[in-house]
């Protein structure tokens, strides 16, 4: 009866674990996509075989640590966001009275967010 008990439970735990796993794995699986965005046949076939390796760090995640340092920083400044709001309000109104879309509308809005 104990032995019983004792697989039901680690059943069950397999069963509820499984799903956190999997997550990890569907977000390094779209990260992956991101980088491989452009690639084409075997060169994006050979890069998603390296990048879904264990040992592969995302650059978004590698960016993430330095970012984690300067984010309390940034969080002492509370009018930075609200600038940055502004500016990109300003830039979509300005990429409306231009009636700009698709390719030329993305390109506008990162040259004007940058200036």
């Amino acid at each position: 009866m104990k032995k019983l008990i004792a697989l039901a439970c680690l059943g069950f735990a397999v069963v509820v674990s499984a799903p956190a796993f999997a997550g990890a794995q569907q977000d390094k699986m779209k990260g992956c996509n991101k980088e491989a965005k452009g690639m084409k046949g075997d060169e994006r076939k050979a890069f998603m075989s390296k990048c879904l390796k264990k040992d592969y760090v995302l650059k978004g995640e590698a960016a993430a640590a330095p970012a984690a340092k300067s984010e309390a920083k940034a969080t002492a400044s509370a009018a930075a966001p609200a600038k940055q709001q502004d500016k990109m309000k300003s830039c979509n109104a300005d990429a409306k009275s231009k009636a700009l879309k698709g390719a030329e509308r993305k390109a506008f809005m990162s040259s004007c967010l940058k200036g």
